[in-house]
């Protein structure tokens, strides 16, 4: 082999495992994605939501609807439009309460309950979680465009 075609074996063995590298980062990288949805996106016969991996979920939590026995917290979630029934086992977060933004990650039972792992309740008056405040502005802007 000449010094040229050694150089050359050596450049597509390096691209070679770079592309491997690469590849395997981004399946990694794919399978610990976390996705947002809120309740109307559970009603959406069009959408896909995932029923064997966590997600996200966020809104509002639904005035009176809070119920708990032992550990168990149940409470529904709204952005307006739609609502949905929640479980959270564990401690509450001290700022979780009715009429206040939440994003909650776990998963969608077969009775459509989200069955949440993680709380995140809002940490002052002004604030909400992004992804709750753009869900209820898309809902609202659909809301307008609705006849």
């Amino acid at each position: 082999m000449t010094r040229k075609q050694q150089r050359i074996s050596a450049i597509i063995l390096v691209l070679f495992g770079a592309a491997i590298a690469v590849s395997l980062s981004l399946m990694a990288l794919k399978e610990n994605v976390t996705y947002f949805y809120y309740p109307s996106d559970i009603f959406e016969e069009k959408k896909e939501i995932p029923r064997d991996k966590n997600f996200r979920m966020g809104g509002l939590v639904v005035e009176g609807s809070i119920t708990k026995n032992d550990t168990v917290t149940s409470f529904a979630i709204t952005d307006t439009v739609h609502t949905l029934s929640m479980s959270y086992e564990g401690i509450l977060p001290d700022l979780f309460r009715e009429g206040q933004g939440i994003i909650a990650t776990g998963q969608l039972n077969n009775d459509g309950v989200f069955v949440a792992d993680t709380l995140l309740a809002k940490h002052d008056e002004n604030y909400m979680p992004p992804e709750v405040a753009k869900a209820l502005e898309k809902v609202k802007g659909s809301d307008k465009t609705s006849p």
